[in-house]
């Protein structure tokens, strides 16, 4: 459940790249809602890869400071009673930030997640969030032009990747990168190399 959210008045956000780095964090959030403003994070999941490897991952739940409606727990399956024990969003988020360190973050139309997790370090802390960040989302739009839409479930579709557990955090973390492997693949495939492609999308 994700749209797009104003970024002006978020500075020193980090910066949208393409870019196909060896090490990398696929970065997700569940919220309560599409509002960065309004809205809490109730899941964070980063999982570190490096040449496509998973290294080490970072999960957690958050307490929200209200109720889960039904449409959220219908479409996550997180519930109140799951949350009730899980850390509040100051524990989450700064061991989320200690976890992530300086590394390039990616995702799936990830500014909704940066633009949060950005908002809730400040709240918080004081301290904006500038790690750079990949969009699999854009690379999609561009490698797969004659599908229907881009939705990260119609991107994983495409290549035959298990859609098991979507809408709950570290599953959607390991969509994405199943995504992003196959992208780079199909780049190679074509001809182009990644580095070629980069120059393309600047």
């Amino acid at each position: 459940m994700k749209k797009q959210l104003q970024t002006s008045r978020r500075q020193y956000k980090g910066e949208s790249i393409i870019d196909f780095p060896s090490t990398y964090v696929v970065v997700d959030i569940e919220t309560n809602g599409l509002s960065a403003d309004s809205c809490e994070i109730i899941e964070i999941a980063a999982i570190r890869y490096t040449d496509g490897i998973k290294v080490d991952s970072f999960s957690t739940l958050i307490k929200p400071s209200r109720k889960i409606d039904f449409f959220i727990t219908n479409l996550t399956g997180i519930t109140d009673s799951m949350v009730a024990d899980a850390p509040k969003i100051e524990d989450a988020i700064w061991a989320f930030y200690s976890y992530v360190k300086n590394d390039i973050l990616v995702g799936y139309n990830v500014n909704f997640d940066v633009n949060f997790l950005y908002d809730n370090l400040m709240g918080c802390y004081g301290i904006p969030l500038t790690n750079s960040f990949v969009d699999v989302l854009r690379i999609a739009r561009r490698v797969l032009r004659h599908l229907p839409n881009h939705k990260q479930t119609t991107v994983a579709s495409h290549y035959g990747i298990s859609i098991a557990g979507a809408h709950r955090a570290e599953a959607d973390c390991e969509i994405c990168n199943a995504c992003y492997r196959h992208l780079q693949e199909d780049i190679c495939r074509s001809g182009s190399s990644l580095a070629a492609f980069k120059q393309k999308m600047k």
